[in-house]
């Protein structure tokens, strides 16, 4: 039995991973091609079946996984457009000495996903957000990108945990 919601939970762990990466395409189109959110959200289909191939997802699995990657990345998506302008001022905030516009875009859009995903789904863990940004940072940015990321959603994680503590 335990094997059957290990294999569940890792799919599910999957999925997510994929959705956030999903997300951070959305996001990073619109940012960098400037298209309106609607237009961005409307191509997540073909988004999603050009990361299938780069996964290399077996058919099977990526029939069962890609309503769940598409729902999630997607709604990650449609939290950080209908919140752009607060989730930006918080990496504003916490990001001394860098302006957003002048950040790598790479790095300004995972921040993006990760504090959509930290303010606007509070049923996943700060820490396993973080975590997860990190691990995009390494594998879409630079070398330096991940202790940027790491050091920016910490800072911004403590003060809305002690916020939610307050609340």
């Amino acid at each position: 039995m335990s094997s059957v919601a290990d294999a569940s939970q890792t799919n599910q762990v999957g999925a997510r991973r994929r959705a956030r990466e999903l997300c951070l395409a959305l996001i990073f189109a619109a940012d960098v091609s400037r298209q309106t959110p609607d237009r961005v959200l409307a191509q997540a289909g073909c988004l999603l079946a050009t990361l299938i191939e780069q996964w290399k997802l077996a058919r099977r699995e990526a029939d069962k996984l890609r309503a769940e990657i598409e729902e999630y990345g997607c709604r990650l998506a449609e939290d950080y457009f209908a919140h752009d302008a607060q989730v930006d001022a918080v990496i504003s905030k916490y990001s001394e000495g860098w302006a957003l516009s002048r950040m790598p875009a790479v790095d300004r859009n995972i921040l993006r996903v990760a504090l959509a995903e930290m303010l606007y789904q509070p049923r996943v863990p700060v820490g396993v957000t973080i975590d997860e940004a990190v691990e995009l940072a390494k594998q879409y940015g630079t070398d330096d990108s991940g202790k940027f990321i790491n050091g920016i959603l910490g800072a911004a994680a403590r003060d809305i945990e002690q916020d939610l503590e307050i609340a």
